[in-house]
């Protein structure tokens, strides 16, 4: 049976038992904190318990690697709406020790991309737009400084309101032991 059968078939009986309202909360974040984290399976459950958050306690907005590498992009976009539309005030950069972004270099996964029908005519397509593919899908070398400058980048943005505190931590995805690696006055 695919995944998706599977998740559809549970979530009839999810919705039929009503276990929804265990999650009930508004769209506002008791906590005030807007999350940008990693993706990384590891911290589905394991990030929010280790920093307190409840269900409903933050908006959290999740990528590869927890980086922010375009100011306009979606990521930030996300955080500005939070801020101004959804009463966040304050904002936690958390990556994490082990990231599979750390040191990953883009030549193989253009080989696997190549492999499953990408084409050299489609890279050069994009990067005639104006998009440096291979600089696009570089990881990071060290994880507080991937924190750190992605924390840079949220306290220099035009939109972002004076005086909200940005914060960059990395998290154990063995333990949970959160490390502040740059932390608002």
């Amino acid at each position: 049976m695919p995944t998706i059968d599977s998740i559809i078939e549970f979530n009839r009986t999810f919705v039929e038992n009503k276990e929804y309202e265990n999650y009930e909360t508004s769209k506002f974040p008791n906590k005030k904190l807007v999350v940008l984290t990693c993706m990384d399976t590891r911290l589905s459950e394991l990030l929010p318990r280790a920093m307190n958050l409840q269900q409903g306690d933050a908006k959290i907005i999740k990528n590869a690697g927890a980086v922010l590498s375009h100011s306009y992009g979606s990521i930030m976009r996300s955080i500005i709406v939070a801020l101004y539309e959804l009463q966040a005030e304050e904002i936690a950069v958390v990556g994490h020790y082990g990231c599979g972004m750390t040191g990953l270099e883009p030549e193989p996964l253009l080989e696997k991309a190549y492999k499953n029908g990408l084409t050299e005519e489609k890279v050069a397509e994009i990067e005639a737009s104006g998009n440096n593919v291979r600089q696009w899908l570089k990881g990071f070398e060290n994880v507080e400084d991937s924190v750190r400058q992605s924390v840079n980048i949220i306290r220099r943005h035009p939109f972002l309101p004076a005086g909200t505190p940005v914060h960059g931590l990395v998290i154990s995805p063995e333990t949970g032991a959160l490390t502040v690696v740059d932390k608002a006055e």
